[in-house]
């Protein structure tokens, strides 16, 4: 039923974490954008929305939004569709989807590839990545006891910065092994092919805590990882936003608003989440308890400042971001299309807009 984690997905193999679950669905995400277009529906205008792995709370909000009907009273037919094989970013980089689920440190590696996307929407506000070892490995207990281990990756350079640095503040050398991941984290570790990996707090986490196995787990902001890791939100193709305004406002502030219920209402939305995404085969239970722990932990932000207006859901996290982007950058992490190195950071302020969401 669930992935391992699906790090930072999409980013030149950061983790894409919908193989596993969506694999079977992935050529259903291969359609052709259709902003713009209308349809015999009332004449909605078609709209395709890609996931950026399988159906999660992360996700929550857009199947809250078409579950409501809000969508449809902004006037969009929107089609929700698995990701396709090259990965959400490229699939509206070229046209095949107007939006999907993403995050700026995806949109930032592939700009440096050439890509031309934006975030107008960004849902969370902290890093929920932990990096974790079976609890049943008793011979680590901080990230400095994860050197000399083997690192279960998906391939990114992106996660093996964020390892070492944690490795090294906790007083280690930041050396590992890496064994490539095939389709979970959690199997590949308790076939003891690897000793840690990284999953999310507020998915991977919760799996574990209901169901097992059990975990010894290390947050970044605790061991010298700076700023917002998991930007996640929505995003769109510069083309999009130049050509058609007005469909991205609609869309955005539809979504925003399906996230503000999803954050004041989690059981109700958690259950819109189980009903509108029947192949994914969410345990009511399990998708409550997601929603509870993004809750409490205020990942998407305070829920009371949300609530009385003085906070905006949805708005870029730009500071935060950045920071993050420059410990990348730092690392030696960025590369362009031909594969050489990049050591100037990405700019958060070009890469994301705050203009489209309702204030």
């Amino acid at each position: 039923m669930f992935t391992a984690l699906r790090r930072r997905a999409a980013k030149a193999a950061a983790l894409v974490g919908a193989a596993a679950m969506a694999a079977g669905l992935a050529a259903c995400g291969a359609g052709s954008g259709t902003a713009g277009a209308s349809g015999s529906d009332g004449g909605l205008r078609k709209v395709t929305f890609m996931l950026s792995w399988a159906p999660d709370t992360n996700h929550i909000g857009v199947y809250v939004a078409k579950h409501q009907g809000w969508f449809r009273d902004a006037g969009l037919d929107v089609d929700i569709v698995a990701v396709a094989q090259a990965g959400a970013e490229q699939a509206v980089n070229t046209g095949v989807a107007d939006f999907a689920l993403s995050n700026l440190t995806n949109v930032g590696i592939y700009d440096l590839k050439g890509a031309h996307l934006k975030e107008v929407l960004q849902v969370q506000r902290k890093s929920s990545a932990i990096w974790c070892a079976l609890a049943s490995n008793t011979a680590i207990h901080s990230p400095k006891d994860l050197d000399g281990k083997t690192f279960a990756t998906f391939g990114s350079n992106e996660s093996d910065a964020v390892v070492r640095r944690m490795i090294q503040h906790d007083g280690g050398k930041g050396e590992f092994d890496k064994v490539t991941v095939g389709t979970s984290t959690f199997r590949t570790l308790q076939s003891g092919k690897a000793d840690f990996g990284g999953f999310y707090a507020t998915w991977e986490g919760v799996q574990a805590e209901m169901y097992g196995p059990k975990l010894t787990c290390f947050t970044e902001p605790d061991y010298g990882v700076p700023g917002n890791a998991d930007s996640i939100g929505i995003i769109t193709a510069d083309k999009t936003i130049e050509q058609d305004p007005d469909l991205v406002r609609a869309f955005t502030q539809a979504t925003q608003r399906g996230y503000e219920y999803a954050y004041a209402h989690p059981d109700q939305a958690a259950d819109m989440l189980v009903e509108e995404a029947p192949d994914a085969n969410l345990k009511q239970d399990f998708v409550r308890r997601s929603m509870q722990v993004i809750v409490d932990g205020q990942y998407w932000g305070d829920p009371k400042a949300i609530a009385d207006g003085s906070e905006t859901l949805g708005a870029i996290d730009y500071d935060g971001v950045q920071q993050y982007f420059d410990f990348l950058a730092e690392s030696n992490a960025y590369t362009d299309a031909s594969g050489a190195t990049v050591r100037q950071a990405p700019q958060a302020r070009d890469l994301a807009t705050d203009e489209f969401l309702k204030r």
